[in-house]
């Protein structure tokens, strides 16, 4: 018999390689869908079954084996989307947290939250993962800054703001930018702002009071660096002209009264102890601290001081002598002379005096505190008696320099 040749027997042969390429192709991809339709052991349980398991393991370990598989975390996030889940885990009684106990635990469980939403959404753009957490966070009045009946003693902003420094911990500034629009957008928190800034000092406690407990509580106060508290003091300040900073500065710092207000009136009528006004010295040197950034300038950050001196009307010059002096030399010495350039002289006169007599006055406390363990302990009256008649001559001394001056 012949052998085959010519075109039929081409053909033929390259009917064959054709066949044996298919059979080839279709094994592997046979062979890719087995590989993808095999199942660890936990995806191959019941979600009931599943869920038991979770239920059975604290937050952390939660979040660890969030971080198996990408399949395991998707049930892990379909479980911790259910109601019972967040009524269990979620919600807490923030005014009942009486003892250094619970508040510290409430702080530890709120962190491990964070951890746990921080875990599950790796995959997950920037904001979905802000939306991820505030669905989660829906149901939790104290969360909101409308909702909570107890504001001044309630830890639900100190927790959330506990939560949300996890969450966001070792993003850049562009995500934490997003953090701050996505918070401004869902709390409406520009518009609350815009509100306390341009009504009269005080005619408006209640919403001073909640910008207050949110940017401190959820925003400032959670961070240990100073750069990031300065990176959301900015987000915060930037956006107003520097009235506006001036008064959302006193807002977020200024000194309280015995029922949570903000002490506007207290810095104009009279003396104002030197540990109140330590938070607000302490957000002024934050910013001055920065003052050659494009961010802060010095002269802002002075004007801010002067525009804050006046509202709602000019401070007693012992509170502005006492916070120029827990700002330290540098503002202190800036602040005189800004002055002096400007030629208010006689400003400057009664301020420096006053700067003058508080160190004596705190001088002399001092020598009186390290001799006071020789001597008995004297009442409150005459403790009393004793500041008035120290201030009353530090007031007669003021009077007489500038009367002479």
């Amino acid at each position: 018999m012949l052998p085959a040749t010519g075109e039929p027997f081409a053909n033929r042969q390259n009917q064959l390689k054709s066949r044996k390429s298919q059979k080839t192709y279709e094994r592997r991809i046979i062979t890719r869908s087995q590989c993808r339709a095999s199942q660890s052991f936990f995806e191959g349980l019941p979600s009931e079954v599943f869920d038991l398991i979770l239920d059975y393991l604290t937050v952390v370990d939660i979040s660890i084996f969030s971080m198996a598989s990408k399949a395991i975390s998707n049930c892990i996030v379909s479980h911790v989307s259910t109601l019972s889940w967040k009524n269990k885990v979620v919600l807490w009684k923030f005014h009942l947290c009486s003892s250094a106990k619970d508040e510290l635990s409430a702080f530890s469980h709120y962190r491990s939250l964070g951890l746990l939403f921080k875990r599950c959404t790796l995959l997950l753009p920037t904001k979905d993962r802000l939306k991820f957490m505030s669905s989660r966070l829906s149901q939790v009045t104290c969360f909101t800054l409308d909702q909570c009946t107890s504001t001044s003693g309630c830890l639900g902003f100190a927790c959330y703001g506990t939560l949300l420094q996890t969450l966001i911990a070792g993003w850049d500034e562009l995500e934490c930018h997003r953090v701050f629009n996505f918070l401004c957008e869902i709390t409406n928190l520009t518009r609350k702002i815009e509100t306390a800034v341009t009504s009269k000092p005080g005619s408006s406690p209640h919403l001073e009071q909640q910008i207050r407990c949110f940017c401190r509580s959820v925003l400032l106060d959670p961070w240990q660096s100073r750069q990031d508290s300065l990176f959301w003091l900015t987000c915060i300040l930037k956006p107003w002209p520097m009235v506006s900073q001036a008064r959302l500065l006193f807002i977020l710092y200024g000194p309280l009264q015995s029922d949570g207000k903000v002490g506007w009136q207290e810095v104009c009528g009279g003396a104002v102890a030197q540990c109140r006004l330590w938070d607000l010295a302490k957000a002024i040197t934050l910013l001055y601290g920065k003052a050659d950034a494009k961010e802060w300038t010095t002269d802002t950050v002075l004007g801010i001081v002067d525009e804050m001196a006046v509202l709602p009307a000019p401070w007693y010059l012992e509170n502005m002598a006492r916070l120029l002096i827990l700002c330290g030399n540098n503002i202190c010495y800036s602040v005189l002379a800004s002055r002096a350039i400007n030629g208010r002289l006689f400003d400057i006169s009664q301020l420096f005096v006053f700067i003058i007599l508080v160190i004596a006055m705190k001088t002399r406390r001092h020598s009186k505190t390290s001799a006071a363990s020789l001597m008995p302990v004297p009442t409150s009256t005459q403790r009393s008696s004793t500041c008035s008649s120290s201030r009353a001559e530090m007031q007669s001394h003021t009077l007489c320099y500038t009367s002479n001056t």
